[in-house]
């Protein structure tokens, strides 16, 4: 790990709170990026982790042998643990530090993969629709580039001072319920004129908590646009009034087939070896 540290200013922090996002443009060291881009690359290749529901096509059915246009994988670091010890994952748990205070921690992580020229784009949303309706969070998503982010490939868009805003109404895009990929509901409160482009050089990272509206565009570069994102939070806490997300009980898609077929494997795995 290199010695490189990342600490926002007072500025970012007023920024972050007042807007609902900041950038840096950098939170680690070209030698980190190098190595992680090569471990990413083999990741996707390999689909790592798509036996257990891990591996998946975000933006599309995922249908086996389909091509898709928004690859992703869950925590990538179960398939390769280096990246657990990564100067990234140190510094992005320090910045939530700066944010949420001393109980936050590393909470998860994803990386997105937008093929070149056809990468779907990430409809407008926002990331805590896909969670437990019955907790309250203070998260925050850190989102980096492993190449440059532009308009053109895709890097990311936000809405100001949406992070103070409710939990909207969301569907599975396109209203395919075969998809995981959520996107919000019509609604005449959203007006994405507002909304601000991040782009930002390989290494940079935005931040932003789980409530603000983000979007990206589809890539129509000549180079994949590959992106590492890394949760962190301080524990959540149980709601007096549960919320009801039904869009993600409307789901049913391949992924979690594959997820439900690999835990029943692993517990008749583990009754026979008793």
């Amino acid at each position: 790990m290199s010695a490189l540290t990342v600490r926002l200013t007072d500025d970012q922090v007023a920024h972050f709170h007042e807007y609902g996002f900041v950038s840096v443009d950098a939170i680690t060291t070209p030698e980190e990026l190098a190595w992680m881009t090569q471990v990413y690359d083999r990741l996707f290749a390999e689909k790592a982790g798509r036996e257990e529901g891990n591996q998946f096509d975000l933006g599309g059915a995922d249908q086996e042998g389909d091509v898709e246009v928004l690859p992703q994988i869950l925590g990538p670091s179960r398939y390769a643990p280096e990246l657990a010890q990564s100067l990234y994952r140190a510094n992005a748990v320090e910045i939530a530090r700066q944010l949420l205070g001393p109980e936050a921690n590393y909470a998860g992580e994803h990386a997105i993969l937008k093929p070149a020229r056809f990468g779907a784009a990430t409809p407008w949303h926002q990331d805590e629709a896909y969670w437990d309706p019955t907790l309250d969070y203070r998260s925050i998503s850190i989102w980096m580039p492993l190449g440059d982010a532009t308009v053109e490939n895709g890097c990311l868009w936000f809405v100001p001072g949406s992070h103070r805003w409710e939990v909207y109404p969301h569907h599975s895009i396109n209203n395919d319920p075969r998809v995981h990929g959520l996107e919000v509901d019509p609604h005449p409160d959203l007006d994405w004129s507002r909304a601000v482009p991040c782009p930002l050089p390989a290494g940079g990272a935005t931040i932003h908590p789980s409530r603000t509206f983000h979007y990206a565009g589809p890539n129509t570069s000549d180079e994949p646009r590959r992106a590492y994102i890394l949760g962190c939070a301080t524990p959540a806490k149980k709601r007096d009034v549960p919320r009801d997300f039904y869009w993600n009980t409307a789901k049913h898609t391949p992924r979690q087939d594959r997820a439900r077929g690999h835990q029943a494997r692993q517990a008749t795995k583990a009754e026979s070896s008793r």
